[in-house]
């Protein structure tokens, strides 16, 4: 159901207020519709996992702004952080491959290229498979629901994606945006003064095969914009065409198409999502002073204690790294996206527990050392692929 300007999203100042504003306004509206339901078996291998998935999101006629649920089969787990851990996975899957078979590789990859210059695949199988634009459906979905943007991809892609114009995608060009390395090197020949002659020949051959001019003394700069054009716009427009109909699909056209200043959050650069010890410290609700009344109850937990627990955190946070952290994030809330107002409980318990559908991390008022709660912790976090009741987080 598409989406209308609203005052409030499309004057608001903040881009990111602008984006709450906009989802809740697009889902408020959808309240009523039929739910989208989304089962996934906690037994299933990884292909089955991933093909459950893919119906899911390649399903036609749907209104994506319907409310949404996910339900992991063999798992007691429900509410917003199985939402969260689902789109986390699909989200996942959308950048790293999917291991079905549709050539010779083990994982297909509907990007390619490398860190920040990353574009569609030009596979004619995918784009005739339509997983185009069921990732756009996917993108979508996510940050309709407050989950990750799609980051790392090139610039002129996005500004293809979002509705910019050819031209504008295409002065934006580098050559780390052509994830072809023996095109790269081809087209890299006409920023020499003079090419050799076997340099001529590759450059010559690669003209022709697009039928472009040959390269002389006078048309190298023209020439080196027009084959990087074709390496990578041209070879892959229907696939953008095929994503941007699926992100259209899902509702949030309005807001992309009248607020270009959502577009980072939305295609976010891969460095910004890096995630760092102290943005996380700085996020977190530590646990405070309980009065004298709220201790004399018997499970109150002493606050030397707590002191003693919520410091051993704030140390493994310190000294995790980029992927630990990413993990902790995934076990805490369901996913790795960074979220305010996490809350950190010290309780009588054996094994630490988080209740993702109320960013509440439950640890253990047994440790005596670091090393113990690290071993615990880590453990935790090793076995999330076995789903949120079977590895101690749940909601």
């Amino acid at each position: 159901m598409p989406a209308t300007v609203s005052a409030a999203w499309a004057n608001e100042v903040d881009p990111r207020q602008a984006c709450q504003l906009f989802r809740e306004e697009l889902l408020e509206r959808n309240y009523e519709c039929p739910r989208l339901f989304l089962s996934i078996d906690m037994f299933d291998s990884e292909e089955e996992t991933e093909s459950s998935l893919i119906s899911f999101f390649k399903i036609n006629n749907v209104n994506w702004a319907a409310p949404f649920k996910c339900r992991l089969r063999g798992d007691a787990a429900v509410g917003q952080g199985v939402n969260r851990h689902v789109l986390s996975m699909a989200m996942q899957k959308l950048k790293t491959g999917f291991s079905i078979h549709l050539g010779c590789a083990a994982l297909t990859s509907l990007f390619e290229g490398e860190m920040e210059h990353r574009v569609p695949s030009a596979a004619a199988v995918l784009r005739e498979s339509n997983l185009f634009e069921m990732a756009g459906r996917m993108i979508g979905h996510s940050f309709l629901h407050g989950g990750f943007g799609f980051s790392g991809l090139s610039v002129p892609v996005v500004t293809l994606l979002t509705g910019g114009s050819t031209d504008t995608a295409a002065s934006a060009l580098t050559l780390l945006d052509c994830p072809d390395l023996d095109l790269r090197e081809t087209i890299d020949f006409l920023n020499n003064t003079q090419l050799t002659a076997q340099e001529t020949t590759s450059v010559t051959d690669l003209c022709l095969s697009w039928d472009l001019p040959v390269p002389t003394s006078t048309n190298h700069d023209w020439l080196f914009q027009e084959l990087l054009s074709h390496a990578v716009l041209h070879r892959v427009r229907q696939p953008i065409k095929q994503i941007r109909k699926g992100l259209k699909e899902t509702g949030i056209w309005p807001l992309v198409s009248n607020r270009p200043d959502v577009h980072p959050i939305l295609f976010p650069r891969e460095k910004n999502d890096e995630l760092n010890s102290q943005t996380v410290i700085q996020n977190i609700h530590w646990p405070q002073p309980k009065s004298d009344s709220d201790e004399d109850e018997d499970d109150a937990v002493p606050l030397e204690k707590v002191s003693l627990v919520t410091g051993f955190l704030r140390q493994f946070i310190e000294e995790a790294s980029p992927k630990v952290l990413r993990d902790l994030l995934k076990f805490w809330v369901g996913w790795e996206l960074l979220t305010t107002n996490l809350e950190v409980e010290v309780v009588t318990s054996t094994y630490p527990v988080a209740l993702t559908c109320f960013l509440k991390l439950k640890l253990p008022s047994h440790y005596q050392t670091y090393e113990k709660l690290h071993q615990d912790l880590m453990m935790a976090l090793s076995s999330m692929s076995s789903g949120f009741g079977l590895c101690s987080y749940s909601s």
